[in-house]
């Protein structure tokens, strides 16, 4: 099986990875993107109400809003069904 990522896991990496609320610098290199790719990920995840930008003092973070958690229980479950295991994003 092709070892690249599909758009649907770096969704999700990335979600898993904002639960805490983290700067675009820590996201992209968390996850393995170049700052062009990790914007159109992070745009796209914001317009859909999964990632909100927020200000904690002079610093802006991105964080995981709760209706993403619809997207990361049923890709979690998809995964297992097809893979037979859980899918993997060491924090």
């Amino acid at each position: 099986m092709n070892a690249r990522r599909t758009s649907y896991e770096i969704y999700w990496e990335i979600l898993t990875f904002c639960k805490a609320g983290k700067s675009f610098t820590q996201v992209v290199g968390r996850c393995d993107l170049n700052s062009k790719i990790g914007q159109e990920y992070v745009d796209f995840l914001v317009s859909k109400g999964y990632l909100c930008r927020v200000q904690e003092g002079d610093r802006s973070l991105l964080r995981t809003t709760s209706a993403a958690s619809v997207y990361l229980d049923t890709f979690a479950r998809l995964y297992q069904s097809l893979y037979q295991n859980a899918p993997e994003f060491k924090l």
